[in-house]
């Protein structure tokens, strides 16, 4: 059996989709109001889910090339 050395996060706080993304927290929250880039909110936490952060990323649909 193969045990993983690393998880993959279901979900990011803003802080660490910063850190991952290399984009701003600025950038995100208006992504964030624009529709474009989705989250979910738990208690007082924002949250943004890996997949929804991966797909924003690989997405020409937001006008953003990323390459």
């Amino acid at each position: 059996m193969t045990v993983p050395t690393e998880l993959t996060k279901l979900a990011y706080r803003i802080d660490e989709a910063v850190k991952v993304s290399g984009l701003g927290r600025t950038f995100l929250y208006e992504r964030m109001a624009l529709g474009e880039l989705k989250s979910i909110k738990i208690g007082g936490r924002r949250l943004i889910l890996h997949s929804d952060l991966v797909a924003f990323l690989t997405t020409s649909d937001s006008g953003y090339m990323l390459n």
